[in-house]
């Protein structure tokens, strides 16, 4: 089987329960990483028929040598995922499958995403309007600030802020958020059962309150080098953009960076010095076509429509990030208006302000292309 990505969704009728447990047998097989995943759900449907395979089938699809092969023959009875699942729920660790409504779609869209996720603390709807804040694990003052800052502006407007708990920006990232009580997703390299760094392990606690811990490895994965460049392609993935601030030409968050560019995200970049060696990588991508960024507005402002709408605690139905700059009078007014075109004299009568005044605001919110007006004096968003 061959061509787009399959996927396990309600359209295909998969029990996603019976899923459950071949997509933990398979995230506790080491060697097999998410593109073999991906290849072996193309080629067998689902991921329950992968245990069902022969020994010849397995080693003849592209990433499947005689010992993975043996590996995936020899869990057959799911046995050894029963006990996972135990410990996962014994250790309040959620999860999601891809195919699942509520699988984040932004990660969804890419094509390597996990097929499994654990997690602990909630993902929400509203993680669709997220952005990733990365850095340098050596940081200065400067790196450490703007993070917090920047952090706190997302968090304050609605966004969740997404990053990866390492020491450095990452941390201050998530305090930024935090402490403005807003949402933020912790991605790990490690399985939850472990918390890395160690230090971290009171931030990590303070995330699942107002957000959650994400990882597609099982429980008791320790840090491992090359997990972390795996790890950074679900932080861009989950996020509408990513943010780099201070990162060296060698910084392990220019990967994170080069996998928002695959995946079509935007990439933004807070300058620094630039006799600083901490910012030669991020001065490198603004020069290379990278936004550059002086605060939330520059963020919100480029970027495009959400692929689906999503509905915030203060601002209503969001379609667009640039929606979150909103004053009060301008939220209100555009929240009178839907897909469908509506006549001026109803919008009027919906909303509680002097009508010169919404007349003056429509004109402000066509100039943002939030408004679309059509002839006979109709409107609608866009």
């Amino acid at each position: 089987m061959s061509g787009e990505p399959t996927t396990l969704t309600r359209s295909n009728q998969l029990d996603l329960a019976q899923e459950t447990l071949p997509a933990i047998q398979l995230s506790l097989i080491s060697g097999i990483g998410s593109r073999t995943v991906q290849t072996l759900v193309n080629h067998f449907g689902n991921l329950a028929a992968v245990f069902r395979a022969s020994h010849e089938e397995l080693v003849s699809l592209p990433g499947v040598g005689p010992k993975l092969a043996r590996k995936i023959l020899e869990n057959r009875d799911g046995s050894t995922a029963q006990s996972e699942l135990e410990r996962l729920q014994q250790a309040g660790v959620q999860f999601l499958l891809r195919g699942s409504e509520e699988y984040p779609t932004l990660l969804d869209d890419i094509p390597d995403a996990p097929q499994i996720l654990y997690y602990k603390g909630t993902i929400e709807p509203v993680d669709g309007l997220a952005i990733a804040i990365v850095g340098s694990r050596r940081c200065t003052p400067y790196g450490l600030g703007q993070a917090h800052k920047i952090a706190g502006a997302l968090a304050r407007a609605g966004v969740t802020v997404v990053s990866g708990l390492a020491r450095g920006i990452d941390a201050a990232a998530h305090r930024g958020a935090l402490e403005t009580g807003g949402r933020t997703l912790a991605v790990f390299a490690t399985g939850l059962g472990t918390v890395y760094p160690p230090e971290h392990k009171d931030l990590a606690e303070q995330v699942s309150k107002q957000g959650a811990l994400i990882t597609e490895s099982c429980f008791d994965q320790l840090p491992i080098a090359g997990l972390f460049p795996q790890r950074n392609r679900i932080i861009s993935g989950l996020s509408l953009g990513v943010i780099l601030i201070e990162a060296s030409r060698k910084s392990g968050a220019l990967h994170t960076a080069r996998h928002a560019m695959e995946q079509g995200r935007e990439v933004f970049s807070v300058p620094g010095r630039i006799d600083s060696i901490e910012s030669q990588g991020c001065l490198d991508l603004i020069r290379d076509g990278a936004t550059l960024i002086r605060g939330v507005e520059d963020i919100l402002d480029e970027l495009g429509p959400l692929t689906k709408p999503v509905q915030t605690k203060h601002k209503g139905e969001v379609r667009q990030p640039i929606e979150l700059n909103l004053n009060d009078q301008e939220t209100e007014i555009l929240n009178a208006l839907t897909s469908d075109p509506k006549h001026i004299d109803e919008v009027l009568r919906t909303v509680t302000l002097d009508s010169s005044r919404v007349l003056s605001t429509l004109t402000v919110l066509e100039m943002k292309n939030l408004v679309r007006r059509h002839p006979g004096n109709y409107l609608s968003r866009p």
